[in-house]
C-alpha cells in the first residue's frame, strides 16, 4: 500500500494567499505539505498557478469549485483546473435549493452527471465535500449524504469526507470512511472543540446573521476532540491517496502557524 500524501486546503490560509499567493505557497511547502487543494485561483491565470506550484514543488491534487461556477461555464472551468493539474474537483457546498432534501434535486442530479462527464474527459474525478446538513434523513430513512451517492452513483461522484462535520452531525468519521472503502480517495482532516451550535456557519462565513458564541470553535489538527490516529488509519486502509488539512477559521493564532501545528501533529501519528 502506497503512503498517503498530506495536503493543505488553501482556504485555511486565505488571508495570506490573497495578499501574496507565491509567498503563501512557499510557506506551505516549507511547513512540509506535499500539495494543496485550491479554493479559487485569486485572479491568477491557470497556467501561471501551475508554474508557481511546479516551481515550488507542490502538487495541486484537487480544487473546491462551486456548483454555480461549474454550471456557469462547465467546459472552461474544468479545463482551467485541468491546466493547473488537479486530479479531483470537489463540490464544496450546496445551497438549500440544491440539496437532496429539496424538491428539484432530480435536476441537480442531472447536472452532477454533466459535471462528472466533463471532468472525466480530463481524467478528473468529481468529489462531494460534506457539511453536517447532509445528515438530515430522507423519506426512506437514509441520510441525504448517502442518498446522494446512491442516486448519483459512486462512478459519478465520490465522497470527500469532512471528518469534522461528520462528527458534528453525530456520526463516527471512521465508520463513514469504512462504509465507503475504496471510494474516498481524498479525506479532510479538521478538528474542533464544542458541538453543534447556531454559530457554526457564521464561523465559515455562510450565515452572517448568527450569534457567534464560544460553543463551537475550529482547531488545528490534533488540538480538538477528533481521534485522528483512528481516522488516518481508516483513510489509509480504505485506499485514500491524500488527506487534506483544513481549518475554516483561525482566531488568536495566525493561519500559517495553525497550518504548521497541524502538520507537526500529523508527523507524530503518520510518517
Amino acid at each position: 500500500m502506497s503512503k498517503m500524501k498530506i495536503g493543505l486546503q488553501v482556504y485555511s490560509i486565505r488571508d495570506v494567499a490573497e495578499k501574496d499567493f507565491v509567498d503563501a505557497m512557499k510557506a506551505v511547502k516549507e511547513i512540509g505539505y506535499d500539495g494543496v487543494e485550491l479554493a479559487g485561483m485569486y485572479g491568477i491565470p491557470a497556467a501561471e498557478v501551475k508554474k508557481i506550484l511546479d516551481d515550488i514543488g507542490l502538487e495541486c491534487i484537487s480544487a473546491h469549485v462551486s456548483y454555480a461556477e461549474l454550471m456557469n461555464d462547465l467546459e472552461g472551468t474544468v479545463a482551467a483546473y485541468n491546466t493547473v493539474g488537479a486530479k479531483f474537483i470537489a463540490l464544496p457546498y450546496m445551497g438549500e435549493s440544491d440539496r437532496p432534501t429539496a424538491p428539484g434535486f432530480d435536476k441537480v442530479l442531472e447536472n452532477i452527471k454533466k459535471i462528472s462527464d466533463e471532468c472525466k474527459k480530463y481524467g478528473i474525478t468529481l468529489l462531494y465535500h460534506n457539511h453536517d446538513f447532509e445528515f438530515e434523513k430522507m423519506p426512506d430513512g437514509t441520510y441525504a449524504l448517502d442518498y446522494l451517492y446512491k442516486t448519483a452513483g459512486l462512478d459519478v461522484i465520490k465522497p470527500e469526507f469532512d471528518t469534522c462535520w461528520v462528527r458534528v452531525a453525530g456520526e463516527n468519521p471512521v465508520d463513514y470512511i469504512n462504509t465507503y472503502a475504496g471510494n474516498c480517495p481524498v479525506v479532510h482532516l479538521k478538528d474542533f472543540v464544542g458541538g453543534k451550535s447556531a454559530n457554526m456557519y457564521a464561523l465559515i462565513g455562510i450565515d452572517k446573521e448568527a450569534d457567534v458564541t464560544e460553543e463551537f470553535r475550529f482547531r488545528p489538527v490534533g488540538y480538538g476532540v477528533q481521534d485522528f490516529p483512528a481516522i488516518v488509519k481508516a483513510a489509509e486502509d480504505c485506499g485514500a491517496g491524500w488527506v487534506i488539512v483544513e481549518q475554516d477559521n483561525s482566531y488568536e493564532t495566525p493561519t500559517l502557524e495553525n497550518a504548521k501545528l497541524s502538520r507537526e501533529y500529523l508527523k507524530t501519528i503518520y510518517r
